[in-house]
């Protein structure tokens, strides 16, 4: 670590003797300027969306959206819930691969993609509170008011739930370091590989799940965009999808917050960048492969024709095609610009797929079509900007890119496979 991201990262953390009232106050005050273009923006639309909530929840949702008996579910659930908890697909896929498969080299990334994770399911899951008719009905899962066990929404509730407090104890360990508490920091050290198993269950069960929702909906989707695998694509797609927005944010967060990386993270940022493109491109191998086969086996020439089909064509080959050749080409070549511009490409299509799906696909042979409003824009675009305040006031403060303490080092796990010692040497070690 070099002198000025220790001393940068050693600044934020809590001092020797220093009360917890007083490291609040003084954690509490801003940092860097107040007046940015990006400040002014998305105060301006969270204060836009406050106003419009206020009628939201005062007057019903038909006051602010389009929704109605025939569209019950909008934008809010197809660009919030669908396609955010995909990209947030990267936390499972990153801790499976440094803390199960051990692949070290991605060990500087996890801290700051398990946030990028967890506050994603906090701010899109809890985004369904908006678009719920009665939205204090939320906790019946919960409390087995309702528990609804035939449904496939009370899985996705109770997944969300659990994987949201599987996420808070990965990323529990740099909130410890902040605070100075090395016990508990040692205790919730140790329950890391058990709750990233824990985690990566429940990933692989609702990220499918949100695509069984769909299966109930047959009549109702488009037959291009509708399979009875929708469940697996769901999953496989939340996998590249989940690494192109961590080579994403990755890329703008080394340039915003340069001043808390350390020289670890700095160097292995081009190798880490060229190893997640290989991956999603192999992943979007998988995904077009699945895609192909589903095209044939269900005969959907049958119905490509017209407007749809070209629009097909656009997520298949434009944004599934095309960003996969350039991720593996980029990563190849060693080139991070095709790279970068492959998982932007990939991002879009992921996006495009979600939409598909749930809104521009959906009942496409109705009349009159659902269309957002623009209020129901400004406040998904408020999710998404308070969601990113959050992770500059966690990123600027705690040890996530960095600045760890130098008790907080962390010892090396007895992994399973280790041999054991034969009862001779282990006696001679004695």
């Amino acid at each position: 670590m070099n002198a000025t991201s220790a001393t940068q990262g050693d600044a934020h953390l809590r001092r020797p003797g220093e009360s917890l009232w007083q490291f609040a106050r003084r954690e509490l005050r801003p940092t860097g300027k107040i007046l940015t273009p990006f400040n002014v923006i998305t105060v301006a639309i969270m204060l836009a969306a406050a106003v419009i909530l206020f009628f939201r929840f005062t007057r019903g949702l038909g006051s602010v959206t389009n929704l109605n008996q025939e569209f019950p579910w909008g934008l809010w659930i197809g660009f919030d819930v669908l396609a955010g908890v995909a990209f947030a697909g990267g936390a499972y896929v990153l801790t499976f691969l440094v803390y199960i498969l051990r692949m070290e080299k991605y060990h500087p990334i996890v801290r700051v993609t398990v946030l990028n994770g967890f506050l994603a399911y906090v701010f899109y899951a809890g985004a369904l509170l908006l678009d719920l008719g009665r939205p204090w009905n939320v906790v019946n899962p919960i409390i087995g008011n309702s528990f609804g066990l035939t449904s496939v929404l009370f899985l996705v509730a109770w997944h969300f739930m659990l994987y949201m407090m599987a996420e808070l104890v990965e990323f529990s360990p740099a909130i410890a370091e902040w605070l100075g508490w090395k016990r508990i920091h040692r205790i919730l050290t140790g329950l890391t590989v058990g709750t990233v198993i824990f985690g990566i269950t429940l990933s692989t069960l609702h990220q499918s799940a949100l695509g069984a929702l769909y299966m109930m909906a047959k009549p109702k989707i488009h037959p291009l965009w509708y399979s009875e695998f929708i469940p697996i694509m769901f999953f496989v797609s939340s996998i590249f999808a989940g690494l192109s927005m961590v080579i994403f944010e990755g890329s703008i967060s080394r340039r915003v917050f340069a001043a808390r990386l350390d020289r670890k993270h700095g160097k292995s940022h081009d190798d880490i960048v060229l190893g997640l493109a290989k991956l999603a491109g192999g992943a979007m191998f998988v995904y077009l492969f699945m895609q192909v086969m589903q095209f044939v086996h269900d005969q959907k020439w049958v119905h490509f024709e017209g407007g749809w089909a070209a629009w097909y064509l656009v997520e298949i080959l434009g944004l599934t095609a095309v960003p996969m050749a350039l991720l593996v080409a980029g990563s190849n070549r060693r080139s991070l610009p095709l790279v970068k511009v492959g998982a932007v490409l990939a991002i879009l299509g992921v996006l495009l797929n979600r939409l598909n799906i749930s809104v521009i696909a959906f009942k496409w042979y109705a009349p009159v079509h659902y269309v957002p409003t623009w209020m129901e824009f400004v406040v998904s675009a408020a999710v998404l900007s308070a969601e990113l305040w959050v992770f500059r006031w966690v990123v600027r403060r705690l040890p996530v890119l960095g600045g760890e303490p130098a008790w907080a080092a962390e010892p090396q796990p007895v992994t399973a496979t280790a041999p054991l010692a034969p009862p001779a040497l282990a006696a001679e070690r004695r």
